[in-house]
């Protein structure tokens, strides 16, 4: 079965275009023109023909972009959504990622960079669906548990609210106690090599997590900044 990718884009043109080529490129397309039609197709889509990626403009009338991915985040943390925005400040680029977009492309875009960005987030998808066949056991650090299979964080038994790159980043520094990564290494591992963002993404995720996890954020246990380097996870026992 090929691919399903929902196309939200108001503008005609590039609705059209982008319904074209991704059809040339052998992925099934829906487009549709606005935040409300995009939510009622993702509601209406069976788990047997879910989307398997979401193309999402910002500039949309009546639902933005950046609203109709926080509702979709609400119950729905896996399904990649790529931005495709005239929109290139360092805000709307971060503030699409903190709510859980996962890459983005900028207008105008040329065509052969956002199928490679949408054959990443599909490989990346894939690969994520092959791990839920086979659940990896919970992560416990401390009074930490990290339940991957489930996408659940608690801390000392309390729920922790985090969203998917939140939980990724957590992942990862929890699988890696002690070991310090750089921002880059952490761009690539969690947003994917194909990421062309800013450090500054990193950071500002940093901070959110930070917030849902430490007592103190000015003074962190549990990721604590290595100067000159990045980042590390420290077990809270030695904390």
């Amino acid at each position: 079965m090929p691919y399903r990718i929902l196309c939200v884009e108001d503008n005609p043109d590039i609705g059209k275009l982008l319904a074209e080529r991704l059809g040339e490129a052998g992925y099934r397309c829906d487009w549709v023109t606005d935040g409300e039609a995009a939510l009622a197709a993702l509601d209406a889509a069976s788990p047997e023909a879910r989307y398997d990626l979401v193309m999402l403009d910002l500039m949309l009338p009546g639902l933005d972009g950046l609203e109709v991915c926080r509702r979709l985040r609400r119950h729905d943390a896996r399904t990649p959504v790529l931005m495709v925005t005239a929109k290139a400040s360092m805000r709307d680029v971060v503030s699409g990622l903190e709510i859980g977009a996962d890459d983005y492309v900028t207008k105008p875009f040329q065509l052969p960079i956002l199928l490679a960005r949408v054959q990443a987030l599909l490989r990346r998808g894939q690969r994520a669906a092959r791990e839920e066949l086979t659940p990896p056991a919970p992560i416990v650090q401390g009074p930490l548990i990290i339940d991957v299979d489930q996408h659940r964080v608690t801390l000392a038994g309390r729920p922790i609210q985090l969203t998917g790159k939140e939980f990724a980043l957590l992942t990862l520094f929890a699988r890696h106690p002690g070991h310090s990564f750089s921002r880059g290494e952490l761009l690539d591992r969690v947003w994917g090599e194909e990421f062309d963002g800013f450090d500054h993404t990193v950071n500002t995720h940093i901070n959110r997590l930070r917030n849902k996890l430490e007592d103190d954020p000015a003074q962190p246990r549990f990721i604590q900044t290595v100067w000159g380097v990045g980042y590390r996870f420290v077990v809270p026992e030695e904390a």
